[in-house]
């Protein structure tokens, strides 16, 4: 990872990478897949078990099937303590099917509603901070009282984070869940651009 990110730095795609400690909330490295010519490639999935390198078999909750080529795996944790892996594969070019024009749909998002479809459906967002707000609130105040560094601190900071994540993950669903709903009704989806002077 620190070679990649001088290796931009050096291109000037970057800024010049910063020191992260273990306390930092986020932790990640990448391992690239090696294809060796006698043996097995250093990192491949079977049913719900993923080989890494220095690591071995892990199990994981598969969430799609892996298909193509793998190049590499980026193994993350984050604030909450959770654990995730990102595998990258390279797959031959999908070919483009056309679309029926008839049936497109636009959506216009806007502030009062979360979204106006064209056919004059609108879609409200979910109120999920609020559902939340007490229990974020409580747990940020025994943060602000506890000593940084210690046990009981960490401890405060991962019941924070876990809150935060459950208010991402809310939202994610809703956007997953509309996103899929419209993909599979139409063919193909126009966005309205929304400017405020």
């Amino acid at each position: 990872n620190l070679a990649d990110a001088f290796s931009r730095f050096f291109k000037k795609q970057n800024d010049r990478p910063r020191f992260k400690s273990r306390k930092n909330p986020v932790q990640s490295y990448t391992s690239q897949c090696n294809y060796p010519k006698k043996g097995k490639p250093t990192i491949e999935a079977v049913g719900n078990q993923i080989k890494l390198p220095k690591l071995g078999w892990v199990k994981f909750a598969k969430s799609r099937k892996i298909e193509g080529k793998i190049l590499s795996a980026t193994i993350r944790r984050n604030p909450a303590g959770k654990f995730f892996v990102s595998i990258l594969c390279e797959m031959s070019a999908c070919p483009y099917v056309p679309v029926d024009k008839e049936k497109f749909i636009g959506v216009d998002l806007g502030l009062k509603n979360f979204a106006i479809l064209s056919d004059g459906t609108k879609i409200n967002a979910p109120k999920v901070f609020r559902k939340y707000e007490k229990k974020l609130a409580h747990w940020q105040r025994i943060l602000s009282r506890r000593q940084k560094g210690g046990a009981n601190g960490h401890k405060a900071k991962i019941k924070v984070a876990k809150i935060h994540e459950k208010i991402v993950n809310a939202r994610h669903d809703f956007l997953h869940k509309l996103s899929t709903k419209l993909i599979r009704e139409n063919q193909g989806v126009c966005l309205g651009e929304f400017r405020l002077l």
